[in-house]
């Protein structure tokens, strides 16, 4: 058996690599997919499509529409949904796809760190794991394989 992991989160660092690193080394049957990770990308695909907006609000909202849509495909087709929080940068985005997830009916997993804990108390009781790092939520995924 081999599952599908939607990898939700910040797309700033590199974690997404690590997590599918720590997985190949540990011999996981799992493949990744995820959001654009790359920025540029993300912010224009609206204007690639659809062409030439009349203002930054219609650019982003263009760019939106084609991100949620190209995010739903991957999510539904998916068997798992990690969703990063981090500290640094603002995680509207994560919590978006992670809310998503848990309405999809998707096994969620939440990796935030400790200083979340009170920010995220709501959504991680709604999901169905919570840990503090990617090599716990790694450990419960390989317990589906024992």
């Amino acid at each position: 058996m081999e599952l599908t992991v939607y990898l939700a989160g910040q797309i700033h660092d590199d974690w997404r690599e690590q997590v599918q690193q720590k997985a190949k080394e540990k011999n996981l049957p799992l493949t990744f997919v995820a959001p654009q990770t790359n920025h540029g990308r993300s912010d224009d695909i609206g204007e690639d499509i659809l062409g030439k907006q009349p203002g930054s609000v219609y650019k982003d909202d263009a760019a939106s529409s084609v991100n949620n849509f190209r995010t739903q495909v991957l999510m539904q087709k998916s068997d798992v949904v990690i969703a990063l929080f981090g500290e640094q940068y603002k995680q509207w985005n994560t919590a978006m796809d992670a809310s998503a997830a848990i309405t999809m009916n998707k096994p969620t997993i939440i990796i935030r760190p400790k200083v979340l804990i009170h920010p995220l108390k709501e959504l991680s009781n709604k999901a169905n794991v919570t840990v503090e790092t990617v090599d716990q939520a790694l450990e419960v995924l390989g317990y589906i394989f024992e």
